[in-house]
């Protein structure tokens, strides 16, 4: 009775050992995003290249980001170019990023298509590191015809 307490003892310390070691080494800080382009408020032009800017970093690794563009409507539209049908722009792409402590990003790789609705849209931003802690943020930007940056502009 007295060796089946004492391997019961020893399992659950060993138990508590690899657990506690198990905590302090498990990273639980999430990722650092500085979006710089496009800022909040910005209008983007329909139909053209969205100049995508930013700084990411983590304390141990990162994993991978992603962008996402969805409308921000409140339900109708007012779209005076009646004789042409637009739709409402819809984006959501992820790059890797894995194993590097930080990165800068820029890049034209989102395209605004040429039959989005204009208005307001919400863009987020989400960066994951290699434990998966999570860091996101939005921007609130505006698709129009008018206005904007070119794609070829750096």
């Amino acid at each position: 009775m007295k060796t089946k307490t004492f391997w019961r003892c020893l399992a659950f310390a060993v138990t508590a050992l690899f657990l506690a070691a198990a905590c302090e080494d498990s990273d639980n800080v999430s990722p650092v995003i500085d979006l710089e382009e496009p800022a909040d408020g910005d209008t983007l032009r329909i139909g053209a290249g969205v100049h995508f800017e930013m700084d990411l970093s983590d304390n141990e690794a990162l994993k991978s980001y992603r962008v996402a563009f969805h409308d921000n409507f409140d339900g109708h539209g007012h779209d005076s170019r009646a004789d042409e049908e637009t739709i409402s722009f819809t984006y959501d792409r992820s790059w890797d990023v894995s194993g590097k402590k930080s990165t800068h990003v820029h890049h034209h790789d989102i395209i605004i298509a040429a039959n989005a609705t204009p208005g307001p849209y919400h863009m987020e931003v989400y960066c994951t590191d290699a434990s998966g802690n999570e860091a996101y943020l939005v921007r609130d930007v505006v698709l129009s015809h008018e206005g904007g940056e070119d794609d070829d502009e750096d």
